[in-house]
Formats: structure tokens, C-alpha cells, sequence
């Protein structure tokens, strides 16, 4: 199949962020199948404003030169998310292809990823990131009421001109399905764990942790990822806090960027927890994160608590599940069971904060259930969410399409943890 895999938040691993596409692609293209891979640039140097393209591990990348950052304001986001789209319609269509492959957010996408379908005649597949426009319409992003109305018809005109949806979690899923659309042509298909990639290192763990004077054998927990809205990273001020007064030992480290830093820091400076223990850092490659996990004792996914939230998908818990690595994590949903289910750390969800850093205390020096905890990790990202699996459900959900066998989709990927 020549696939038209549009993306606008494309990462490779030479980049910071989620590499979800870069992975699925290059496995498209290792199984025999062409990839377009339309998306653009979101640095701020002269890029030109025509389109380049590059070859990535065997994907044709198309690239577009569109400023976009957590930074920015909500309504310079959906003018980058339509000046995209209009630019990437033209693109898919001149690709032609045997199918489009569309993913979101932003939900724009879903306009180039229509119109190329129609133009060409061919199935278009459609992927669900996150609940858009839920989480936005919940969070206050979207308080127009004529927008949030337009964005929901956005979402449905997506859904009525695909062949079939991909969801990144059951709740998700479940999400689609309410807008009746037919479940059984609906796959979850979640974000991956990269095994091989995420083996412990012992050698990069010990420089990553001796390089840092504050750190050196002391206990660590993560978070590496956004710092916006709906992720609610100012938790873990409270919860650096609460190790404080309990006189912990334990280091927590934010690694990462986005609108929210500035508040974030200013927090952790007035509650006095600033470089005490609680450090930041910048975003980091996403091929340097292997080497931060394996020197973690415990890695986090962080999300506000909000129901739309909880179906969230976030590669920083499979990644942590990669590495071997218990999760902590403060929400619920789906991945609250999976921890709860297979023991592989810690739910925070609607436990006082001084529980919490009480639990994290004990746990994070109990050798026995940090072994335990690790390897449940393990083998739940081997033997649930391998990439290699997952890529080969996402592929046979897209050659169903391109058959004419859409109603398959649901039995290829049913999504039961």
C-alpha cells in the first residue's frame, strides 16, 4: 500500500516529544508498505515557506514550516492547526496513495484527511489521540460556545468520512462510540512500550546520577513530559512539599517545557522546595530519555483530575513501563486499573497528599517491592504493549480498510488490558 500518513506533530527521535508516528511509520515501511509522512516544522529559524521533504528510516517526510509551542496562546494554536490544514489538503491530494491515515490533535487534521479522500477516492483511517474537544471544552480552553459547538461538528464530520477509527485507550473508544459510530470498526491501539530501546543501562544511569551533585544514590522520581494545563504538573510541588516536612529523602525531577514552567517554578520557589528537592530541567531528546529512565527509581504520569482526562494514553507511562520502571501516578482511568491490577506502582488518585508522600517514602526504599513493582512493569509492556505488536495490529487495521474490511477493525484490536 502507498499510505498517506498525515501527522502535524510528526517527531523523530533526534527530536524532543512523542515519537508514536515515527515508530508505527518506520515499521509500515520495514513491512513492505510506501510512506508519506505530511507534517511540519514548529522551529522558530528560517525554514522557507515551501515544503521539503527528507527521508527518515525509509518514510518520506513532507515538511511544512508552521510555528506551534505549549507556549502559545489558544487562539494562535488554531490558527497554526488551520493554516496547516489548508496547506496540508493540497499536499495528500497531489500524493494521491491507496489510503489516508490521519491523526490527531489537533482535530483540523481531520480537513486534509477528508478532502484527500474524497479527491482521490480512497479510504481514509482515523486516529484519536485525546477526547477532542472535551478536554478543551472541560479545561475552559474553548469557552466559546459557537467554536466548542463547530469543533464537535469538526469531530463528527471526521468519524462520518473515515472507514474506520483507531483509539489510543477504551475510554477513548468509548468516546467514539457515543457518537454512533459502529464499534466494530473501532481498534484501540494504544501508545507503545520500545523494549529494546528502553533496556536499563546501567552506565548511563550511574553518569546521569553522578553528574548530579544534589542526586548521587538518593531516590528519584520522574516526570518527563508537557508542562499545560490539562497535565497539572504543580501536584508534584505539593507532593515535594509534603516529602519535606516528612523529612524524605527522595528527589523529584521535572524535565520538560510548556505554558505552565513559569508558574510551576515560582510555585516550588515560594513553598521553599525550589532545589531542595525538587529540581527542573529542560525538554530532552526523546533518544536521551532511555538514559534518565534507567536512572529513575520511579517514573510519573501526571494528569489533572477531570473525567475527560483520565482516558489519556500518554507515552511517558509506556516508556516507563519500557524502562522496567514502577509508574506513579495521581488520576484515574484506565491506567490507574492497569497499575492497581498488575502492581507495578503507586495510584494517588483521591489520597490526601500526605498519604501519599508516606506511601512514596516507604515504598521507594523497600528493595523487595521496587523489584517486585519493576518487574510487573516489565512484563506488562512486553506482553501487552510491545511496539512490535501493537505496529502490526495498527497495520492490519489499515489493510482492512484498504480491503473493504472495516468491520474487522474491533477483532483485530480489541484493546482488553
Amino acid at each position: 500500500m502507498k499510505i498517506i500518513y498525515l501527522h502535524q506533530y510528526f517527531n523523530t527521535p533526534n527530536m524532543s516529544g512523542g515519537t508514536r508516528s515515527y515508530e508505527m511509520a518506520r515499521r509500515m515501511v520495514a513491512a513492505g508498505h510506501e510512506v508519506h509522512m505530511v507534517t511540519s516544522y514548529r522551529g522558530d529559524d528560517k525554514f522557507g515557506r515551501d515544503w521539503l521533504q527528507s527521508e527518515d528510516a525509509g518514510i518520506n517526510v513532507h515538511w511544512l514550516h508552521v510555528p506551534y509551542s505549549n507556549h502559545m496562546s489558544y487562539s494562535g494554536r488554531i490558527k497554526a492547526f488551520f493554516r496547516f490544514a489548508f496547506a496540508a489538503r493540497r499536499r495528500a491530494i497531489d500524493l494521491k496513495g491507496d489510503v489516508i491515515f490521519a491523526t490527531s490533535t489537533p482535530l483540523t487534521i481531520a480537513i486534509p484527511a477528508v478532502l484527500a479522500s474524497r479527491s482521490n477516492n480512497i479510504p481514509m483511517v482515523f486516529e484519536v489521540r485525546d477526547l477532542w474537544p472535551e478536554i478543551p471544552i472541560a479545561i475552559g480552553a474553548l469557552r466559546n460556545p459557537l467554536i466548542g459547538y463547530a469543533a464537535r461538528k469538526l469531530e463528527r464530520w471526521a468519524y462520518e468520512n473515515s472507514v474506520s477509527v483507531v483509539a489510543l485507550s477504551p475510554g477513548m473508544k468509548a468516546g467514539v462510540v457515543r457518537t454512533n459510530f459502529p464499534p466494530e470498526r473501532v481498534a484501540v491501539i494504544p501508545n507503545s512500550s520500545d523494549n529494546d530501546e528502553f533496556k536499563y543501562n546501567a552506565d548511563a544511569a550511574a553518569r546521569f546520577r553522578w553528574e548530579r551533585s544534589w542526586l548521587m544514590d538518593k531516590p528519584l522520581l520522574v516526570y518527563a513530559g508537557t508542562f499545560g494545563q490539562v497535565n497539572g504538573v504543580g501536584y508534584m510541588v505539593q507532593l515535594a512539599k509534603a516529602l519535606q516536612l516528612i523529612e524524605s529523602d527522595i528527589q523529584i525531577l521535572l524535565v520538560g517545557d510548556g505554558r505552565e514552567y513559569s508558574d510551576v517554578l515560582r510555585r516550588a520557589k515560594q513553598d521553599g522546595v525550589y532545589k531542595d528537592n525538587l529540581f527542573f530541567e529542560s525538554k530532552i531528546l526523546k533518544k536521551e530519555v532511555p538514559a534518565l529512565l534507567s536512572a529513575a527509581t520511579m517514573a510519573s504520569n501526571i494528569v489533572i483530575d477531570l473525567p475527560e482526562a483520565r482516558a489519556n494514553s500518554a507515552n511517558k507511562f509506556f516508556d516507563c513501563l519500557a524502562a522496567g520502571k514502577p509508574i506513579f501516578i495521581n488520576h484515574g482511568g484506565w491506567m490507574h486499573d492497569l497499575v492497581c491490577t498488575h502492581q507495578c506502582g503507586i495510584s494517588a488518585w483521591k489520597k490526601p497528599i500526605e498519604e501519599v508522600a508516606m506511601m512514596l517514602d516507604s515504598r521507594l526504599h523497600d528493595l523487595t517491592w521496587l523489584m517486585s513493582a519493576s518487574e510487573a512493569a516489565k512484563q506488562l509492556a512486553q506482553k501487552k504493549f510491545d511496539r512490535d505488536l501493537l505496529a502490526d495490529q495498527l497495520i492490519r487495521v489499515i489493510q482492512a480498510a484498504h480491503d473493504g474490511q472495516a468491520e474487522k477493525t474491533a477483532e483485530i484490536a480489541p484493546g482488553e488490558y
